[in-house]
């Protein structure tokens, strides 16, 4: 259960001081995460001016870290503590996917990081693909973490039952 505790805590910490430190940027950084095009794109990062590009750049290695920790904790949480086993009984066991739902997201929160470092390095034209690709891929990381949520949340509804 330490491994939980550590990944969970490491997780919590990272996400509130990279909350605070995104936290000057406006728009905030969920329309940059929502812009499927590259004019949406370009009009967040044109909004924060050189300053906040900065700022979002330099959160790009500690969101990694995020990410690793989250990712841990979510499936650790799943295989290691009590919390998931009321889903075992289900066919098929929804304790099997739960377990992998944070491990995903994290994927897809790596593939989002990469694509935007590499569109807010400079300017990037004639590939509007990637711009909508970076945005799905963080649609798909918010959905996955909400369907863990969703998870827990059923998990201890069984539990009191």
């Amino acid at each position: 259960m330490r491994a939980v505790w550590f990944s969970g805590l490491a997780a919590l910490l990272l996400l509130v001081g990279l909350a605070i430190f995104l936290a000057p940027l406006q728009p905030d950084v969920l329309a940059l995460q929502m812009a499927f095009s590259p004019r949406a794109f370009g009009a967040v990062v044109h909004a924060w001016g050189d300053g906040g590009l900065a700022r979002f750049r330099q959160h790009l290695p500690w969101d990694f870290a995020l990410l690793g920790a989250y990712g841990c904790f979510g499936y650790l949480l799943t295989t290691r503590s009590a919390l998931f086993q009321p889903l075992s009984s289900t066919a098929p066991s929804m304790n099997h996917w739960a377990r992998w739902l944070m491990p995903a997201a994290a994927l897809c929160d790596a593939l989002e990081n990469g694509l935007q470092a590499w569109l807010t390095a400079a300017p990037r034209f004639g590939v509007p693909g990637l711009y909508a690709l970076a945005a799905s891929a963080a649609s798909a990381k918010w959905l996955l973490i909400v369907g863990f949520g969703a998870a827990a949340a059923l998990a201890l509804i069984r539990t009191r039952r």
